[in-house]
């Protein structure tokens, strides 16, 4: 085995070990040298597994401590970020999977024109989307763009990553979004194509995607289970 898949094994493991509670959330893990021996390899070797682990934000090296083990119970959902869900996916570093329930054009009613702020629209494309994360349907994305926008879309792609093939294929500039979050009832949608465990509300993120030239190509409803995610941003205070 080579030294790079060694330290990729040995992440794997720990990882692991994290989410299984061998290692519980705010205690420190063994030492660099006590993985060294558990894993019979260099100190090199488990000092690049560790600096892994704690860029995916599953620990936090400590100077003089060693390495602390954080909660990793809720996923942090970037509330500022322009963010597809592959590359958020990515960056959790756990098992994802992306199930696509309907896809296809739509005539759009009064209510998503007013959203997408396109009262001439004949057609839409919608695609409603469950993210599976360790086995779980946690995250229903329901997205609308405007067929003059994203003249051609397939399922495929859907399954995929649509943002990936709108700026790589379509070479379309997404520039901002703006961003509502709510708290809402389970719909009889969320029950059907989410692992809901019982929980009566859902955190919906709403997201109107504007181009460079401002307008608004799609709206997004992103329906977040309540125990699986924080949503975090950052604030700088102005002086």
């Amino acid at each position: 085995m080579t030294r790079s898949n060694k330290y990729m094994q040995i992440y794997q493991e720990v990882l692991e070990g994290i989410q299984e509670g061998k290692y519980p959330t705010n205690e420190i893990l063994p030492s660099e040298n006590e993985l060294s021996e558990m894993f019979a390899t260099s100190r090199e070797t488990i000092r690049k597994a560790l600096t892994l682990l704690a860029e995916k934000g599953f620990i936090q090296k400590i100077r003089g401590k060693g390495s602390l083990v954080l909660d990793v119970s809720k996923m942090s959902f970037p509330v500022s970020g322009l963010v597809s869900f592959k590359e958020l996916q990515d960056s959790l570093g756990r098992d994802s999977h992306t199930i696509v329930y309907d896809f296809g054009l739509i005539e759009p009613d009064d209510w998503l024109k007013k959203q997408l702020q396109a009262p001439k629209a004949k057609e839409m494309w919608k695609v409603v989307r469950a993210r599976q994360i360790q086995g779980e349907r946690i995250i229903l994305d329901k997205d609308y763009f405007l067929k003059d926008k994203v003249p051609f879309l397939t399922k495929e792609v859907c399954e995929n990553s649509i943002y990936e093939y709108l700026e790589d294929e379509l070479h379309l500039p997404i520039s901002f979004a703006k961003k509502e979050i709510v708290v809402e009832e389970c719909t009889e949608e969320d029950r059907k194509y989410l692992d809901v465990e019982g929980f009566d509300h859902i955190v919906v993120v709403k997201n109107y995607v504007h181009l460079d030239n401002a307008s608004i190509f799609q709206y997004t409803e992103s329906r977040h289970r309540l125990d699986k995610f924080r949503f975090v941003d950052f604030a700088r205070r102005k002086q």
